[in-house]
């Protein structure tokens, strides 16, 4: 099968190959224009696998929020210059509407579209976290997404029971500032307490407190240490003589998420 000028143009544009890579393609496939697609993919994958041990630290994060379903998605990306690009910013969104629609394990239906635009961009790229909430009936559903340089990269979700929509998007903002490890005192690992109450005796104990009165220091100071990390007990950023767990006023944080990126 012969092919033409405008068939190796046409090829360039359709997969973002060289001019020599789309020529080569079409004579090693006999002119066949999709055979000559899937060559060229298959060659470019087989690239980018070389490139799967480069760091990835950069990329956009895309939330949706609609209807009482909420979906973050964080795609990955080696630089800036791509994060910013259309195309990638445009695969980002789609995914994160998909999840909302379809669920967590719908990204694998844009596969095909992950894999080309690794080839076109020439980069590793790669799906980071993906969240999706739905909010229980009654519930409230509340999110923020902070951007940075025209795309998202600090994303929040926010289920609550009771309270306003202003409320639940007040502790939205909160969380994407503040940055909390855990909802509340409860979830955190019980060996990761112990740790830190030691690292805080040893440390308390060096500074030559009397013997007697380091259980009750150490207490204080792990309290200031569940204000770090736990939601309910950091001040507040709108009011920070108010706990965040004072401030709902009865309302309750039944979950939250947030997705970074960078």
């Amino acid at each position: 099968m012969s092919f033409t000028a405008k068939d190796v143009q046409a090829l360039r544009q359709a997969t973002g190959a060289g001019m020599m890579d789309a020529k080569r393609a079409l004579e090693d496939t006999d002119g066949d224009m999709e055979a000559a697609k899937q060559l060229l993919r298959e060659k470019g994958l087989a690239k980018m696998a070389v490139r799967d041990e480069r760091e990835n630290a950069q990329g956009a994060v895309a939330l949706v929020v609609a209807d009482g379903v909420g979906a973050i998605v964080a795609l990955k990306c080696e630089t800036d210059f791509v994060a910013s690009s259309i195309g990638f910013k445009s695969l980002a969104e789609d995914l994160a509407e998909l999840v909302a629609r379809k669920g967590e394990a719908a990204v694998a239906e844009r596969q095909t579209q992950l894999d080309d635009l690794k080839i076109a961009l020439k980069e590793k790229i790669e799906l980071g976290r993906v969240v999706r909430f739905e909010a229980a009936s009654g519930n409230l559903l509340d999110s923020y997404l902070h951007r940075q340089g025209g795309r998202g990269v600090n994303a929040v979700l926010v289920e609550l029971a009771g309270g306003s929509q202003e409320l639940a998007h007040d502790i939205a903002v909160h969380i994407g500032f503040a940055r909390p490890k855990y909802l509340s005192r409860d979830e955190v690992p019980a060996e990761t307490v112990e740790h830190e109450r030691a690292t805080l005796l040893a440390q308390t104990r060096n500074e030559g407190k009397p013997e007697a009165a380091l259980p009750k220091i150490v207490e204080g100071k792990l309290n200031g240490f569940f204000k770090e990390i736990c939601l309910l007990d950091q001040p507040f950023a709108k009011d920070d003589k108010q706990s965040v767990a004072q401030y709902l006023k009865g309302a309750t944080i039944v979950r939250y998420a947030q997705v970074e990126i960078g």
